[in-house]
């Protein structure tokens, strides 16, 4: 199969029908998993980038800290329009390609939108950019996340997920530093700074118009919904799930709403730990407070992947399960402890809330079948948990303080927890997990062509006749 063709395309992909995605292998799926990777890393930079901006700017246009938080509101605000909207409603009705390149466009426009903004000094037109970017990359999480779980043999998404959600973390890393070093070095607090970055901007808004277009010309699969029936309708891997409706897939909105309380704890605690650090350890600067970070963020970097390489021999459910309890033990640990032990144990926190998202996504639509492009887009709405967790962290922080206001993103991890005990011990969440999980679609006879069923089959196919194409 060529990698890139220069034939007229088309965007539109029927999903009644089965196609050869439904078995792909390991080997064929390396080019579409590699060319979706990078946009992991996109928006890893962007959020990364974010982060630093926020403080730059209460620095130089001399904003409060509640007013900066506009940029957060601006940018988790625009997930659930993108994963419940635009972005879901493409990717049902054009599918995975098509959103790809709506996500990347959108993220161009908001690109070039701050460009001039930066220039002028306009926060809330870089807000307004901040949400068209936020639209864009929303988009791109809807149709990313699933599609790297669904891409190649079942057995094996956990660690597809993982692995490139690691390189988001490496963009978050690579963002802030680039930014205190190549951005903001030897220049003060001036319009200056920023009328540097506005050229960061511009790069982006040119590479991802030209990742576009690349996407535009790859020839990479297009997983439908029925190809999604076959494997969770397949005698080798049947789930009860799938053939339920949408509205009693009960699991996917447990799934959903842990993916809420999570990432609302994950947000808070990240958009808090300079002021944690310097509240609770003497002598510390808000500068270094954000070595500090930076370190923390390393570490979650480092979890995601060592935490995809030990899915290779653990059970995901069960990695899922013993890191989030020790994000619960450690974020516990840090609301008592002060000076260096309390950043370990955030520190440490960051380090085990690496795998939690990605393998929230990946679980939570296992063996759902057909309504696994809805049921992405309602996990991924759960970004917008972002938006709510950190004000209730502020508000604690303003009255108790912030080592002390610690305490709001524990009790959010332990309802998230709630899922990882589920998917662990209730047969209803553990069996869907581990049939699939156990599937040998993709790996054994990956080169034979006969068992591969026939590509024509939809979704009115019953299940028991789904089953023989791959016996």
């Amino acid at each position: 199969m060529a990698i890139l063709s220069f034939r007229k395309h088309s965007l539109r992909t029927r999903d009644d029908k089965r196609t050869p995605a439904s078995e792909l292998t390991l080997r064929q799926s390396i080019y579409p998993l590699c060319l979706v990777t990078i946009l992991f890393f996109l928006w890893g930079f962007s959020y990364g980038l974010l982060d630093t901006l926020n403080k730059h700017f209460q620095d130089t246009l001399h904003i409060s800290r509640a007013r900066s938080s506009g940029l957060q509101a601006a940018y988790f605000g625009a997930y659930p329009l993108a994963s419940l909207g635009h972005a879901n409603w493409i990717l049902r009705h054009y599918g995975y390609k098509a959103v790809f390149i709506w996500g990347l466009c959108l993220y161009g426009i908001g690109a070039l939108i701050a460009w001039p903004c930066l220039l002028h000094q306009s926060f809330g037109g870089f807000c307004a950019a901040i949400f068209i970017i936020g639209n864009g990359l929303g988009s791109l999480e809807t149709a990313a996340n699933p599609y790297l779980a669904v891409c190649g043999p079942p057995r094996y998404s956990e660690i597809r997920i993982n692995l490139a959600q690691a390189f988001n973390a490496v963009g978050t890393v690579v963002a802030p530093v680039l930014g205190s070093y190549a951005f903001f070095k030897n220049l003060d607090e001036s319009a200056a700074s920023l009328r540097n970055v506005q050229w960061v901007y511009l790069a982006i808004a040119i590479f991802v118009f030209l990742l576009a277009v690349v996407f535009y010309f790859s020839t990479i699969p297009e997983i439908t919904d029925a190809d999604m029936m076959f494997q969770a309708c397949a005698q080798a891997t049947h789930v009860g799930a799938a053939e339920k409706p949408f509205r009693k897939q009960y699991r996917l909105f447990h799934a959903a709403i842990a993916q809420f309380c999570y990432t609302g704890a994950q947000i808070a605690i990240a958009s808090y730990f300079i002021n944690y650090a310097t509240e609770t350890r003497k002598g510390t600067s808000s500068a270094t407070g954000a070595i500090y970070l930076a370190v923390a963020q390393g570490c979650f970097a480092i979890g995601r992947f060592s935490g995809s390489f030990l899915m290779k021999f653990v059970k995901p459910r069960w990695v899922f399960l013993a890191y989030l309890s020790c994000v619960i033990v450690f974020n516990s640990a840090a609301t008592t402890q002060k000076q260096n032990t309390g950043i370990a144990m955030l520190s440490l926190t960051l380090f085990f809330e690496s795998v939690c998202f990605p393998t929230i996504v990946a679980l939570g639509i296992r063996g759902i079948g057909k309504h696994t492009k809805r049921g992405s887009g309602l996990i991924v709405a759960g970004v917008s948990g972002g938006a709510v967790v950190p004000p209730i962290l502020g508000a604690t922080a303003d009255a108790k303080g912030t080592g002390t206001a610690m305490v709001v993103p524990v009790c959010f991890m332990v309802a998230a927890w709630t899922y990882a005990v589920a998917v662990n011990f209730v047969p209803s969440y553990r069996d869907p997990a581990d049939q699939i999980g156990a599937a040998t679609i993709g790996i054994e006879n990956a080169g034979d062509e006969s068992s591969r069923g026939d590509p024509d089959d939809d979704l009115t196919k019953a299940p028991a006749e789904q089953g023989k194409d791959i016996v």
